[in-house]
């Protein structure tokens, strides 16, 4: 029953990582939406263009550099889900000397 549980809450472990990732990718386009809308034009009349150029530039700064985060993120749990599953070592109930001298 206990081996039953933890092979549930793996897969639903495991979906739940797929939903992240999902969504991840979703916030990727929306942050790539951003990144390619075009900067204000300066109004030569407007006393706050410059300001205004200043944080579209940042804003599109900010959303690319975000994009490639979730991006590396997304791999690097795509990875881990995929890659094979390790078998769980023999865990003994002796201490360091105990396990070395069965080597």
């Amino acid at each position: 029953m206990e081996a039953r549980n933890t092979i549930e809450k793996k897969m639903d472990s495991r979906s739940i990582k797929e939903e992240i990732i999902k969504a991840g990718r979703i916030a990727v386009n929306q942050l790539v939406k951003v990144a390619k809308e075009e900067i204000i034009k300066p109004d030569p009349e407007d006393e706050l263009a410059a300001d205004r150029l200043k944080n579209a530039a940042a804003t599109k700064k900010l959303a690319i550099f975000d994009a490639f985060e979730i991006m590396k993120r997304i791999e690097e749990e795509e990875e881990k889900l995929n890659a094979p599953e390790e078998k769980e070592e023999k865990k003994s109930s002796g201490g360091f000397a105990e396990r070395r001298s069965r080597k």
